[in-house]
């Protein structure tokens, strides 16, 4: 498997390759140059298999370069019961019939990015040690990222994490999971901005490729191929434990910030999973929503990006989603590069003209928003449905996901979070505090360290350099 940029300007590269770079050398994301088929057959083969062996096989597929056996020890370090809680990893619960939730924050964060975030913290591990070389890692977060990251890559070995977040954005839960952390090769940097900003720096700073291969400069963002790759697996997990035979359709309701969540559900329905379709939610930053509702795609800038009860998706410029548009433009690096570029001189692109946005149908895309207080009711509604106390992204999800669902349609909602992340939210909804998990009792009480900086990518260039030299 060969891995090309999204504005074609990156020569064929391995699994290995891709893995440590970020963003392409032309600005671009990397892409597989095409989607493994998986077909009926090969379905109810893998209808059986645990978490671990199913993402083994599904890994397999994309990365070719790590020995079998070596990618097998990653994949069961990675999925272990003492990290998720349980063996099933990604169990799924019944909210009401035809509506499920897929539980994905049982790992050491609380958040589905866990699930991706362990696994490449081990891959990133492997793939150094075996080249005697170290890794800086860059990173945006607009809340989950972040904690998860760091959690995933405390104490790995030749691994320093410099993590930028939105200065006094996030949740006091999440802000404290990760300036809590004392460990020396974590770097919280919180900037005077929104996650936009954080966002534009590290992809300025990828964009310098002297200083990049200077400072050998990686991210753990889902620009990184890996982590998108590792959720396509419970796409399939989730699409198994809601159905009984391989003719069945499944559609999924993702919560939607930066877009890299639901692209693994793109990429599961590409591969040849029978997924309906997908169920694009956002918050009051309506962005995507626009886009699958009118063709036109217009990222809002700093000032018009609205901080809100749902904030790890408080975000305007959804980075994955060139990897959609790449696919709907039938793979045209040149296209991509083309609306990119007409996106930094008048701020939008529209595909309803060049007849483009006709093709989303057949990617079977849809979407939905909320607003606070749609939350609010959702959140209620849930609980006193199911007994479930689900958090705000979620329950954005949810909300999308009874608004759009037709008779007979079978839905899976991807969790995002534990409840206990947006406290101050579930209160205001039901009236209490949800319960913490055991460990997190005194979390917001913890000492912290963090430095605050303006959105300047030059001085987030001077700190990385004042930490870590030449290396």
């Amino acid at each position: 498997m060969r891995y090309l940029s999204t504005r074609g300007g990156m020569a064929p590269a391995s699994f290995r390759e891709i893995l440590l770079q970020g963003l392409a050398p032309d600005g671009g994301l990397a892409m597989p140059e095409r989607y493994p088929q998986v077909d009926r057959a090969t379905l109810a083969r893998w209808r059986g298999l645990d978490y671990r062996a199913l993402a083994f096989e599904i890994l397999s597929l994309f990365i070719d370069d790590i020995p079998p056996a070596a990618l097998r020890s990653i994949v069961d370090r990675t999925y272990r019961a003492e990290v998720f809680g349980s063996e099933a990893v990604t169990p799924l619960t019944t909210l009401q019939p035809g509506l499920h939730l897929l539980q994905l924050s049982n790992g050491p964060t609380l958040a589905f990015k866990d699930v991706a975030m362990q696994l490449l913290g081990n891959l990133f591990e492997f793939v150094l040690a075996e080249r005697g070389e170290s890794l800086n890692i860059l990173g945006a977060t607009s809340g989950d990222t972040g904690s998860a990251a760091e959690y995933a890559m405390r104490g790995k070995a030749g691994i320093r994490v410099f993590m930028l977040s939105p200065h006094e954005a996030m949740s006091p839960f999440q802000t404290a999971q990760m300036f809590s952390l004392m460990d020396p090769n974590i770097h919280n940097i919180a900037i005077r901005g929104v996650f936009d900003d954080c966002q534009d720096i590290v992809k300025a700073v990828s964009g310098d490729l002297a200083f990049k291969a200077r400072h050998r400069i990686g991210t753990v963002n889902s620009i990184n191929w890996a982590r998108l790759v590792a959720q396509v697996v419970y796409y399939f997990k989730g699409w198994f434990a809601a159905t009984r035979s391989e003719d069945e359709a499944v559609s999924f309701c993702v919560p939607s910030g930066n877009f890299g969540n639901i692209c693994a559900g793109h990429v599961a329905r590409r591969m040849g999973l029978p997924i309906r379709r997908l169920m694009l939610a956002t918050n009051e930053n309506n962005v995507l929503d626009e886009f699958f509702r009118t063709g036109t795609y217009r990222p809002r800038t700093s000032r018009e990006t609205r901080q809100t009860s749902s904030p790890s998706m408080d975000i305007s410029k959804a980075s994955n989603f060139e990897r959609y548009v790449y696919d709907l433009v039938d793979g045209d690096g040149a296209r991509v590069a083309a609306l990119w570029r007409e996106i930094d001189r008048s701020g939008a692109f529209d595909l309803v003209a060049s007849g483009e946005f006709g093709r989303v149908a057949a990617t079977g895309f849809v979407s939905g928003h909320s607003t606070h207080a749609d939350r609010l009711r959702t959140i209620r509604g849930t609980f006193e449905g199911s007994g479930r106390i689900v958090d705000t992204h979620t329950a954005d999800g949810i909300k999308v996901a009874l608004e759009l669902r037709e008779p007979g349609e079978n839905v899976v909602c991807l969790e995002t979070a534990l409840p206990v992340k947006f406290e101050a939210t579930i209160v205001e909804a039901l009236g209490r505090p949800p319960a913490r998990p055991p460990g997190f009792e005194s979390l917001e009480s913890a000492p912290r360290r963090f430095d605050v900086m303006d959105a300047d990518t030059a001085a987030v260039k001077r700190y990385i350099e004042e930490r870590c030299g030449g290396a």
